[in-house]
Parts: C-alpha cells; structure tokens; sequence
C-alpha cells in the first residue's frame, strides 16, 4: 500500500486501542478464575483474538457482546485437553503465557503459528519449565515453535534467575509456578511490565514482590472480576511520535496505561525536550491523558534498566531520534533481536532506505540526526510495529513515495491504525 507523506500538520483528540499485554492476560486470568469475569475495552487484534481461540479450544466459553467480552472461568482444574493443534498466529504473549498454563496440566498439546513466530527462540521459556517437571520441546536447539508440551500435575518448584529481562518468560514461569508443590522465587534480571503480578491480587490471588524477587506459592484459586483495559501506551507511541515530528501537530490521547513499568517512552520524550503534556491522571486505573505539539528535539542516551520499560517502543523512538539535532545512542537492547523480527537490522534498514544514519549494533544503535527522510518500499516482514513506524516516518517524506508490503502485520495489534491516523490530517 501506498502511505501517506509530506503532512503538514496532525490535530485531534481520540482513545488509543486496549493495551495488548492486560488484553492478553485478562483472558488468560478470566479463564483460569472460577465464576464469571467481564473484561471492557479489550484489544481485538490479532494477536488477543489468537489468545481467546486457544482458550476456547482448552474448554473455556468466552462470548464477545461488542461492550464487553464475558469469560466463563473453570479455573486451573477445568481446563480440558485440546482437540487441536493450538495456532498462536504471531503472538509471542500467547505462546509463551500460555506454555506456563499448559505446564500443570496432565494432558499433552502442540502450540504453533505463523512463520513469524516460527523464527522466535522458545529456550528461555522451555529450559525452566523442564526443570519443573515439564516434558516440553521444539524445532532446532533453541526450541523453535511449534512446541510440544506435556504438563503435570505435580510441578516441582523453582528458584530461578532470568537470564534476561522479558516480561513473557517471568510470567510462564509465574503462570508454572502457581500450578506447582510449593513456594517458587523467581528473579528478575531487570524489572519488566508486571501486569501478570498486578492481575494476580486483582483476582484474589498471593504474590510477593520484594525489589527484583518475586516469590509465589503454588495451588491458589483466583476468584472471577470485571476488567477495564487501560489504552496501550505502545499504540499510542506512534502518535506521540508523529504529534513531536510532523510540523504544525497537537494530538491528544485519552486513557492511555501508564503503568510504572511502561512509561519508560515518556521519559525519554522529557529527556529529549519534547512538548509532552500529563493530565488528568487516574492513580487507580494507572491512567493519564497525554498531549504532545511539534518540537525541537535533542539527542539522548538510552541505555540500562530503563529499556524493558520501552522494549516495544524502541522501533519508532528510533524514527524520534532522527528528527534530533544530534547523535542517539541505544545501547543494552539486545532483546530487540528475537522480537518479531530482528528489530534492530530490520528498524536500521528501514530508516537507512528513508535516508537516516542509523548504525547497527550488537545490543542497539547509533542514530545520527537531524536528517530528512525520503521515498522507499519497506517490507514489515510480518513485524506490526515496523509496519507503523514506516506510517509515521512516511509523514516527514516530502518527495517521493513510501511503499509498505505486508500492511496486514498490523492488524495484530491496532486494526483500525490507519483510520485513526487520517482522521488528524489536517
């Protein structure tokens, strides 16, 4: 498809999508809940749509009425085994999450998805759930999907150390771990989002968080509860991006998550000297509204224990840095190589084709700026957040013409992405 370029100004006010990673596990808590859990303003993309068709298959009766999508839970102990092969399509939160589900259950199942997904390295979750009691395996010695597990229903605890700072493989361990013959110490290499333990207490449940340890008891029960999704600050992050670069832009986005452990794009939107506006906070929701108009940027550092905090964000905060008056550098951000993609060749060669000095590193990169962008054919690669930042950065191109292949990728995580985006045009 043939993008949008040369704007000259983005206004407007509007509600991003539901976060994906609370979309994701509201599911995942409401089936494994006992009683009756309604989850309002949930994410239909792809990627959570992919979530409800796994648990619909594992014997949970999930009904989407429009307003609300109404789980009737059967808890840990309700789950039946699968007729079949379980499709994750390209979510890497449902295979991962969903492998700690599956490892306390005595029945056996196979989880795959597309060739996307096929490409990701499973090992971080497998080898763990091996050393609970979990026969589980896939392609290659990294554990390529498709994976076969068979769980058990006398899990061994663990006291286990993260190799790296991932969200998904903490939360399959946490998810293992309530299944399993006592108490479990998990810790973290870094602190990554922590919805899995926010949604544990939300349902009833016991977990401790003492810094980086998290220590969690095996054979607790959650009680069914209403949920309300909070916006995705990393949908919303496209836009912050565009409403600080595209000349003559004041865009404002209501009820966007700001969880502790998400924010780390605003921090470095203020570090940057951007325009960024917080209103109307919501402490218990974890909410805010967020305004940010056209500015003057400067060059940063993104480095250390601020980057599981934007891991998602990094693809289009690299477009931000280009439109800096100085050099960028993301460092510590290896974790980007088994994203969807490997996000830092694939956002270097982008950008690079559009005209930016962006050097690839090990673990991030070297962002020259300020430097004006120009016309190309950019390919996702079935990676939804590199089909975005290519939308955004098609904004700055005053000549010539972008070309996005494989547009679709987005579809996974905002449908209505490029609505939203013509409705600011001015």
């Amino acid at each position: 498809m043939k993008l949008q370029t040369n704007a000259t100004g983005l206004k407007g006010k509007f509600k991003v999508p539901g976060d994906k990673s609370i979309s994701h596990r509201s599911i995942m808590f409401g089936s494994l809940a006992k009683g009756t859990t309604r989850v309002y303003d949930i994410l239909r993309g792809e990627d959570v749509l992919s979530t409800m068709a796994v648990f619909r298959e594992l014997g949970v009766t999930i009904e989407d009425k429009g307003n609300e999508v109404v789980v009737h839970g059967v808890g840990f102990d309700g789950l039946r085994a699968p007729q079949e092969r379980l499709d994750m399509g390209n979510s890497g939160t449902s295979i991962r999450l969903i492998s700690g589900v599956l490892a306390g259950q005595p029945f056996s199942a196979e989880m795959f998805g597309d060739d996307s997904l096929s490409k990701r390295p499973m090992d971080r979750v497998t080898i763990p759930l091996r050393q609970m009691g979990v026969d589980i395996s896939g392609q290659t010695d990294r554990d390529l999907p498709p994976l076969k597990i068979t769980g058990s229903d006398q899990l061994t605890p663990i006291s286990y150390t993260l190799p790296v700072a991932s969200a998904q493989v903490k939360s399959a361990l946490i998810f293992a771990a309530l299944q399993a013959d006592g108490e479990s110490i998990i810790t973290e290499k870094e602190k990554t989002r922590n919805h899995t333990e926010d949604m544990i207490q939300q349902f009833g449940g016991d977990i401790s968080v003492n810094g980086k340890e998290i220590r969690i008891k095996g054979g607790q029960s959650f009680t069914a509860t209403d949920v309300t999704v909070p916006g995705d600050i990393s949908s919303a992050a496209f836009f912050l991006v565009a409403g600080l670069t595209v000349p003559n832009s004041e865009i404002t986005l209501e009820n966007v998550g700001i969880n502790e452990t998400r924010t780390g794009i605003i921090e470095v939107i203020q570090a940057m000297g951007g325009d960024l506006t917080i209103s109307d906070v919501d402490e218990v929701a974890k909410s805010a509204t967020l305004t940010v108009r056209t500015s003057q940027l400067n060059p940063t550092e993104i480095s250390g224990d601020i980057i599981p905090r934007l891991i998602d964000e990094l693809p289009v905060i690299a477009l931000l840095a280009t439109q800096a008056n100085g050099t960028t550098v993301i460092r510590d951000a290896e974790e980007l190589k088994v994203k969807e993609t490997d996000r830092i060749q694939v956002v270097a060669d982008m950008l690079n084709d559009m005209g930016a000095e962006i050097t690839p590193t090990d673990d991030g990169m070297i962002i020259k700026g300020k430097t004006n962008l120009n016309g190309a054919t950019i390919n996702t690669q079935g990676d939804h957040r590199i089909g975005m930042t290519a939308a955004v950065a098609a904004l700055l191109v005053a000549d010539g013409d972008v070309i996005l292949e494989r547009s679709e990728a987005i579809q996974t995580s905002y449908p209505a992405f490029f609505e939203d985006l013509s409705l600011l045009m001015l």
